[in-house]
């Protein structure tokens, strides 16, 4: 059954209470004056424009030096940079959400932010107090047994008619590669088949983190006997109910997973799981592969000189959206695959098709809410958290501060 049609997302919105924090006299104290922290950033913004109205309705350009990402801001309350210069990307949020600034177009500031995520430094980072309290709260949300499933069942078990109403007929909720118009189930079928190429041939294999169950229904075509977990009872009934009776789709945790595959295939799972469980999941990827056996992986990472700051504190993805998450640093993942006798081979990076993939998830769903084609009971704070979150995505895969990544890890242990 899906979701009751009342008050659905709660869990997400509820969930965000402990990093909500208002603009008071202590955050005004502490943040620098809003003169200084426009200047800050016009001198971070060397390529690209922000033409900024300012409450006083005085218009004012950061930036604008050389060509680049390009928009238009109003900032209707100088709260908005009292959250941002107190708590950062999920302050930013608040501010968006309590109408204190407004753009008609978010992604190429989204964009230009992420650009030049070096240069701006603290500018637009939780600082103090802040950064300690968002991490506190982040620590609420880790991924025990308990905790993961939890965490999943916030942002998954919205609904599959949610879901239904703008992803694609394949119900694949990760980067197409060559996304090109909007043409996203081609896109998607092609990222399959380059997970299929790295895989090579195998007669048993496991999927972590199946999603609605298009991806592994694909390999038992190609005559793979499949096993394929998730901790989503809607995506899992979902999976049973459209997909090849064949395919061993299992409610199960990876940690609790023991078996000999000949492939492994995971796509966008691992961010999910929060540093300090990333070599449990090489143990799980080391432990159920067969020496000479090939994983395919596809993942998100954060640019490796930005992730220490980013895991100093939670950010508005986090918060809202997905409890609990990390994006991955590449160097620091790929020593702990290597460490195991994974070998890593033929990394492939794409962010600009997940960024194509986002901007026609985003036009999708503004069509399903503007056609009233989403199920009942997402009021209008939902939606327009669920498109900010889409903005937000997009805009840091065009900034190239983030990447999607496919990658093969070989066994080499001995046969």
């Amino acid at each position: 059954m899906d979701m009751p049609t009342s008050q659905r997302g709660r869990d997400l919105l509820d969930g965000a209470k402990p990093f909500a924090r208002k603009p008071g006299f202590l955050a005004r104290l502490v943040a620098p004056g809003f003169g200084k922290i426009l200047d800050r950033i016009d001198e971070a913004i060397v390529s690209g424009a922000i033409r900024a109205t300012l409450p006083d309705d005085t218009k004012r350009v950061l930036g604008g030096c050389n060509p680049g990402f390009e928009c238009d801001v109003e900032l209707r309350s100088w709260n908005a940079l009292v959250r941002l210069a107190s708590n950062g990307s999920v302050g930013w949020y608040q501010a968006w959400e309590a109408g204190e600034w407004w753009s008609p177009d978010p992604v190429p500031l989204f964009a230009l932010f992420m650009q030049h995520a070096s240069r701006l430094g603290d500018t637009a980072r939780a600082k103090g107090p802040f950064r300690h309290g968002l991490k506190l709260a982040h620590l609420i949300n880790r991924n025990t047994h308990e905790g993961a499933q939890k965490n999943i069942s916030a942002h998954y078990d919205l609904g599959n008619d949610f879901y239904a109403a703008w992803l694609d007929p394949t119900m694949s909720y990760s980067s197409g590669l060559g996304v090109a118009e909007n043409d996203l189930e081609a896109g998607q079928r092609r990222k399959w088949d380059a997970l299929a190429s790295r895989l090579g041939d195998h007669e048993r294999l496991l999927e972590i983190g199946c999603g609605w169950g298009a991806l592994a229904d694909f390999f038992a075509s190609r005559g793979s006997g499949v096993t394929a977990i998730s901790l989503s009872d809607e995506q899992l009934q979902w999976a049973r109910q459209r997909h090849d009776p064949a395919v061993d789709f299992r409610k199960q945790d990876y940690r609790d997973t023991a078996g000999r595959y000949d492939a492994i295939v995971s796509v966008e799972m691992v961010e999910a799981l929060g540093r300090e469980y990333w070599p449990t999941f090489m143990d799980c990827i080391a432990r159920n592969l067969r020496p000479g056996g090939r994983a395919a992986i596809q993942y998100i990472s954060m640019r490796d000189e930005l992730f220490d700051e980013y895991a100093k504190s939670a950010d508005f993805i986090q918060a809202y959206i997905f409890p609990g998450g990390l994006l991955i640093r590449t160097s620091e993942f790929r020593k702990l695959a290597e460490e195991r006798g994974l070998a890593w081979r033929d990394q492939a990076d794409f962010g600009l098709d997940y960024a194509e993939t986002l901007r026609v998830w985003r036009e999708e769903f503004d069509r399903a809410a503007r056609d009233g084609e989403l199920p009942q009971g997402f009021d209008a704070r939902f939606c327009n958290l669920w498109r900010y979150y889409l903005m937000y995505c997009e805009g840091g895969f065009r900034g190239g501060g983030i990447d999607v990544h496919q990658v093969t890890l070989v066994n080499e242990g001995e046969r």
